[in-house]
């Protein structure tokens, strides 16, 4: 499935494992008891309750499936301050048309742009890892070809 490296921070990272040690501890255990009971109901092909309960089965194993593959490729972001290249686990202060922004750059698993947590694999993401304070950086956005200064790292 997901064979390729995951970013994530330690927080993250634990946050995934309760995820996935709920899912198979909890719910799977409630699923199987709503097959059983949707069996016990009688004729499997006009059972409601049953299709159902077999649909989240496999939205449960499925999501599983992708936990695991996370876990297991999970490369944890240390933080490491006053790095010189902005990189997977780096604050960065911006400036885009005299506006003054800070985003963080995270794995993708953990990205929440609204509160100014950006993927490495976002269009800025992609064009902040690897540069320096001083810097300047064009990113193509919905909205057309937005320039970035880089402020300062940290």
């Amino acid at each position: 499935m997901n064979e390729r490296q995951t970013f994530i921070t330690k927080n993250g990272l634990e946050k995934l494992g309760d995820e996935l040690k709920q899912l198979k501890s909890v719910k799977r255990r409630e699923i199987a008891q709503r097959i059983q009971e949707a069996k016990e109901l009688g004729d499997l092909s006009e059972n409601a309750e049953y299709v159902e309960a077999k649909n989240e089965q496999a939205f449960v194993e499925g999501r599983i499936a992708e936990l695991d593959a996370i876990i297991k490729n999970a490369v944890i972001i240390h933080e490491e301050k006053n790095s010189e290249l902005v990189r997977v686990g780096s604050k960065v202060k911006l400036k885009n048309d005299g506006e003054t922004q800070t985003f963080e750059i995270v794995g993708s698993n953990e990205a929440d742009p609204q509160n100014g947590r950006i993927s490495n694999e976002s269009p800025l993401g992609q064009a902040l890892v690897g540069k320096r304070v001083g810097e300047t950086i064009e990113v193509t956005a919905p909205k057309g070809k937005r320039t970035f200064r880089i402020l300062a790292i940290t």
